[in-house]
Parts: C-alpha cells; sequence; structure tokens
C-alpha cells in the first residue's frame, strides 16, 4: 500500500517533479515531441502552477512549480494535456508516460538553488550539450525563490518511507496470523470430530 502525499499546501510549497516515458523510450530527442511537450508544460502556467524552472529531457521531464491546487492535478495536466495533444497533433496511439511520478518538497532557498542547478546541468551531465544554455529544451520562466513559502518545519514531519517500512511489517505480521488461523482451522473439524465419538 503506497502512503498518501503529504496534504495539498495550496500556493504555500514548491515541488521538483520527475516523471519518465514509458520504458525510458527516447520520445523527446525529436524536435516535434520536446517543442509540443513545453508548449503543454506553457499551456498551465499561472492557472494551475507558477512553473520555475523545467528540463525537458529525451526519456523524463523535471518541472520546478508552486502548484495552484493539488500536485497530482498539475502533474496529471501535464501527462495527461499532452498525450491528448500527441495522439491529435503527432497520430500516437500509445502510452507516452510511466505511471506516477516522484515529488520532492522544497525545504528552503538552499534546496531551491540545488535544484535548480540539477535542472540546469541535467542535460550536460547527459552529453546532450556542453553549456545549459545551449540546450533548447532548458527553461527558468522564474528562478527566484518564491515568496511567501512556508517552511517545511512548520509543519508535522512524516516519513513516508519510514511508515511504508511499517506498514510493510504489519502487513508480513498479519499475514503470519493468517497462517495460523488458516492452519487452526483446519485442525478444527479433526478435533470437533473426535469429540463427537
Amino acid at each position: 500500500m503506497r502512503p498518501n502525499r503529504e496534504q495539498c499546501l495550496g500556493k504555500r510549497a514548491a515541488y521538483f517533479i520527475s516523471t519518465q516515458t514509458a520504458q525510458r523510450q527516447p520520445f523527446f530527442r525529436h524536435e516535434r515531441w520536446a517543442t509540443l511537450l513545453s508548449k503543454t508544460i506553457l499551456h498551465y502556467t499561472e492557472t494551475d502552477y507558477s512553473l520555475h524552472a523545467y528540463v525537458i529531457m529525451p526519456d523524463h521531464l523535471h518541472l520546478l512549480i508552486v502548484p495552484q491546487g493539488t500536485i497530482e492535478k498539475a502533474v496529471q495536466l501535464v501527462k495527461g494535456g499532452f498525450s491528448f495533444r500527441a495522439r491529435r497533433e503527432l497520430g500516437w496511439q500509445f502510452a507516452v508516460w510511466q505511471q506516477g511520478f516522484t515529488d520532492h518538497r522544497i525545504r528552503d532557498e538552499a534546496d531551491w538553488e540545488h535544484h535548480l542547478a540539477y535542472i540546469g546541468r541535467n542535460p550536460v551531465r547527459a552529453g546532450l550539450v556542453e553549456e545549459a544554455n545551449d540546450y533548447p529544451y532548458v527553461a527558468f520562466p522564474r528562478p527566484e525563490f518564491p515568496q511567501g513559502l512556508k517552511p517545511e518545519t512548520s509543519y508535522p514531519s512524516f516519513d513516508v518511507r519510514a511508515e511504508a517500512r511499517t506498514l510493510h511489517a504489519e502487513a508480513g505480521i498479519l499475514h503470519a496470523e493468517a497462517g495460523i488461523l488458516h492452519a487452526e482451522a483446519g485442525i478444527l473439524p479433526t478435533i470437533l470430530s473426535e469429540v463427537d465419538r
């Protein structure tokens, strides 16, 4: 069972989001595909999220956004919006994206700067260009740290991985208990038949 993401903080939290293409296919190495994804990302800017940076890699995407609503809605707009447009404009009839995405809530200005730099380095580290400015599908529309973001420490901390480990361990215990009960249930008819004699 996958733990839920944190409660929506509205315009008060920034997120670094990553998502991959289906089977890590390099769809976005093609200019038409990358341009269409860039247009899709920009289409929802300001109405559904504040876009601060993004990079479109051949087989994945990174966004740095402040969602207006939930993270899930923002990502669904980008992924679903692109999939719809790819069917209509590119004639693509198959899956474009892997299910799900990863997100990281930005903790502070240093964390913000780290993720901005990561986005800029991504095409360089992948060997696509020598300088980030030479890569056509990396953009920093609003690189400044958003004012008014609530620091992570003002909310109760919740360790998703620890919770998942706890739930996994509890499930193992329940599975073992169910096995014991099942075994006892199998023995019960034998005991009852002995009592009836």
